[in-house]
């Protein structure tokens, strides 16, 4: 590595922006197009664009989701792990749920019997060592009574306890001094008040043996984009949200929120060999285009997505894990045919430029220039600069005024409101001209 990769010249002195090893991994949910994207004729396409977005954990559901079942259908249920693996991610299999009381002894003695024959039925299959090495996620969203089950932190933590020392028994053997990748509680922490509990009772009250990753999830909002009245959505005592332009200055007003939870959830693993994984990002938290007038996959999308990675990054997560990858719903970045949103290209964009083992620093721009944010990676020589519009309208950004040493940068690529379903490519000069939200690189190679 050369001095100038080692030391960017963009990061100014007694500021916050310093320099760190990038050490988030990319990832996806896919959930409902699983076939599509394991056996459909459009898999390898699919499988493209997945690696273009730097994919290198999947999470994969038994039990709780449209999924084929693991006991009555395993070559379907292997076909969805194979194709996880052909991708060159690693699974996260998340074992939700099983059907109240929680806190039944016979339930839960069930419960860890499946999911113990599926950690077997894996070692079987692509062998122990390989295995070892997978992420085990133990339920999903505990503390949504809609999504699983409204538990009490003290029921979970027993289902999570007997879960989790039986995939350690399993597994152990074959660790070599790794720590399992055993977590949860990929808690709510959009709609739920006082998420963070479930991370610090988690990790204070668990064997950290038994503890390898903690899960969170986060989206900007759950309520409807248009008026609730013309979709029969029942607001449960909340107010009904701003429409049009004021939503989504509103959405992408929370994206510094992952930095905030992110860094939080750091503090309460300091000292421990725990990652800090927030399993599921979006903007609206709906699978109907009705309710979200598809702003999960359009150039703001692609604004949003990229932002709250820049946080993320900030913040000190580990993994990050877009709800969805594949899909025809409101979530998605790639159809079952293949073809990618505006957001998907963004995140192309993004994770082709700003790679795991990267050193970054993230400039901070001239005063009052809080609609751009921008990251810098380097390594090897290349450099590239990520630069993210979060508001709608025209802007230029003077590329010096982030960053002296991106003025070398041979190529501008962009997606933008004025793009299209593509990414431009133009000669740079000095400046990035956004037509509304967007993300682009300049980049020496």
């Amino acid at each position: 590595m050369t001095t100038r990769d080692a030391i960017p010249a963009g990061a100014r002195p007694g500021t916050p922006c310093g320099v760190q090893r990038m050490r988030l991994r990319y990832g996806f949910n896919e959930i409902e197009a699983w076939w599509s994207f394991c056996l459909g004729e459009h898999r390898d396409r699919i499988r493209k664009h997945l690696r273009r977005m730097g994919t290198s954990v999947i999470r994969i559901f038994v039990y709780g989701k449209p999924v084929p079942d693991p006991v009555t259908q395993w070559p379907m249920f292997a076909a969805y792990v194979q194709g996880v693996l052909d991708v060159g991610a690693v699974p996260m299999i998340t074992f939700a749920k099983f059907h109240p009381p929680h806190d039944d002894p016979r339930n839960i003695r069930t419960f860890v019997t499946r999911c113990t024959e599926i950690v077997w039925g894996c070692m079987e299959q692509w062998g122990a060592r390989a295995v070892s090495e997978w992420y085990w996620c133990v339920w999903n969203e505990p503390n949504n009574f809609i999504i699983g089950g409204g538990l009490t932190f003290e029921q979970y933590r027993r289902i999570y306890e007997e879960v989790a020392a039986a995939i350690l028994e399993l597994i152990g053997p074959h660790l070599r001094g790794a720590k399992a990748r055993i977590g949860g509680p990929a808690v709510d922490g959009t709609h739920q008040p006082f998420w963070m509990d479930w991370i610090a009772r988690l990790v204070s009250e668990v064997d950290d043996a038994m503890v390898g990753f903690v899960s969170w999830h986060r989206y900007g909002d759950w309520r409807p984009a248009v008026p609730s009245e013309t979709l029969g959505v029942e607001m449960h005592g909340a107010p009904q949200a701003p429409h049009g332009p004021a939503y989504e200055r509103l959405l992408m007003a929370q994206t510094p929120t992952y930095e905030a939870r992110a860094r939080g959830v750091s503090r309460l693993l300091v000292g421990r060999d725990i990652l800090n994984v927030c399993g599921e990002v979006n903007g609206i938290s709906h699978h109907d285009h009705r309710y979200t007038r598809r702003s999960n996959q359009s150039a703001f999308g692609a604004a949003y997505y990229a932002s709250a990675l820049i946080h993320l990054l900030r913040g000190g997560a580990d993994v990050e894990m877009r709800w969805t990858a594949t899909g025809d719903d409101a979530y998605a970045l790639l159809s079952r045919e293949g073809e990618p949103s505006v957001a998907c290209l963004g995140k192309e964009l993004f994770a082709g430029h700003v790679r795991y083992g990267d050193l970054v620093h993230f400039p901070c721009g001239p005063p009052g220039a809080l609609d751009v944010e921008a990251v810098v990676a380097c390594a090897d020589g290349r450099r590239s600069g990520v630069f993210v519009h979060t508001c709608p309208g025209p802007r230029t950004v003077v590329v010096s005024d982030w960053d002296e040493t991106l003025g070398d940068g041979q190529v501008l690529l962009r997606v933008d409101e004025s793009t299209g379903d593509r990414v431009v490519s133009e000669r740079f000069d000095g400046t990035v001209r956004f037509s509304g939200h967007g993300v682009a690189v300049v980049t020496t190679g």
